[in-house]
């Protein structure tokens, strides 16, 4: 598969008039996509796995760094900026923004009403990884191997058993909205 730059996802994303939800009544988040060069000369993308925790929804699953909009955020780039500094360690420098992409719900009810807008970033260098509490574990992922990763598994759900579809690779699964975010961005980039 030949191998996406930074100036092209910038090009594309410039390209995407993202679909913005409508915020009242919901919960405001935001995640970043993290993408940096990667050992196979292509890009690596950023998931975090969340730290179990009691009582939270998407505990022990894996996400992209992110979170809730704090009443001293501006806006929800800041949020994505800051909560990925909280979580990673990484800071994100203003000019590394290759766009915005559409603000998605839960597609399960029984979840928070919340509406994430995604940001993506492009970093010249893959930086260290410092993960906080609330963070398990931290994978960079080949970009180009994620479509090769895309399959149908089990997962538990509240004690019940849900075929989905994920990306798998190795021990790591990655489901849900965190998934959707991740279609609609190789969807906008041409994957």
């Amino acid at each position: 598969m030949t191998h996406v730059t930074i100036a092209e996802l910038r090009a594309r994303l410039a390209a995407h008039a993202p679909r913005v939800a409508d915020l009242s009544g919901r919960i405001q988040a935001a995640v970043a996509i993290v993408l940096a060069p990667g050992t196979d000369g292509g890009l690596d993308l950023l998931f975090i796995k969340r730290a179990e925790a009691h009582g939270d929804p998407w505990s022990g699953q894996m996400a992209l760094p992110g979170g809730r909009r704090e009443a001293a955020d501006p806006d929800l780039l800041t949020t994505a900026v800051r909560e990925t500094e909280e979580e990673t360690g990484i800071v994100i420098p203003p000019e590394s923004l290759l766009g915005a992409l559409d603000d998605l719900a839960p597609s399960i009810p029984v979840l928070p009403p919340v509406a994430v807008r995604p940001f993506v970033f492009g970093l010249a260098a893959q930086p260290m990884v410092t993960p906080s509490a609330e963070v398990a574990a931290c994978v960079w992922a080949p970009l180009a191997a994620l479509p090769g990763a895309t399959t149908e598994t089990d997962v538990a759900v509240r004690g019940d058993v849900r075929t989905v579809p994920a990306f798998v690779f190795g021990e790591y699964v990655v489901w849900g909205m965190t998934h959707r975010i991740i279609n609609n961005f190789m969807e906008i980039a041409s994957f």
